[in-house]
């Protein structure tokens, strides 16, 4: 079985998640691999339509947001999570805190598609400026939504 996942504009402060499950009992092997794996002939697909609570920036109302002024979630494509100091272990403790505390949120691991590490010597700002780029669909909730949506179809 897997799971698609697309996220469609539906308004100014949310997304519609549109789930397709698929289940899919014939396949053959990638890859060139011997042999043939067939289980049965049937496929069945259906189509389900969440609405996620976001707020203008696009993330989850309820996501945990980094506890300093200096620091916060920006805009897409990756959806870079910034973290700013003059000291460089306390940005990364502030950024590895947010990070647990956001994957407690979740119920799952972050996906962090990069880290960036930049300065900005300019008078008055801070030096240090550490980005955690993270997935756009963790940090809109998408995953903690499809578990309770899950949990509530099956009565748990």
């Amino acid at each position: 079985m897997t799971h698609e996942t697309s996220l469609t504009p539906a308004g100014s402060a949310a997304l519609v998640c549109h789930v397709t499950n698929t289940h899919v009992t014939a396949a053959t092997p990638r890859f060139g691999l011997a042999g043939q794996v067939r289980v049965g002939d049937s496929f069945t697909v259906s189509e389900e339509t969440i609405q996620l609570d976001l707020n203008e920036s696009g993330v989850a109302v309820d996501l945990p947001l980094p506890p300093n002024n200096r620091d916060g979630v920006q805009g897409v494509p990756y959806r870079p999570v910034e973290f700013r100091d003059d000291d460089l272990p306390s940005a990364l403790e502030r950024a590895a805190a947010w990070l647990r505390q956001t994957q407690d949120w979740l119920g799952e691991p972050v996906d962090v598609i990069a880290v960036h590490l930049d300065y900005d010597d300019t008078h008055g700002n801070p030096y240090y400026d550490l980005k955690l780029l993270c997935n756009d669909e963790d940090l809109a909730g998408v995953p903690k939504i499809m578990r309770e949506h899950e949990g509530a179809a099956t009565g748990q």
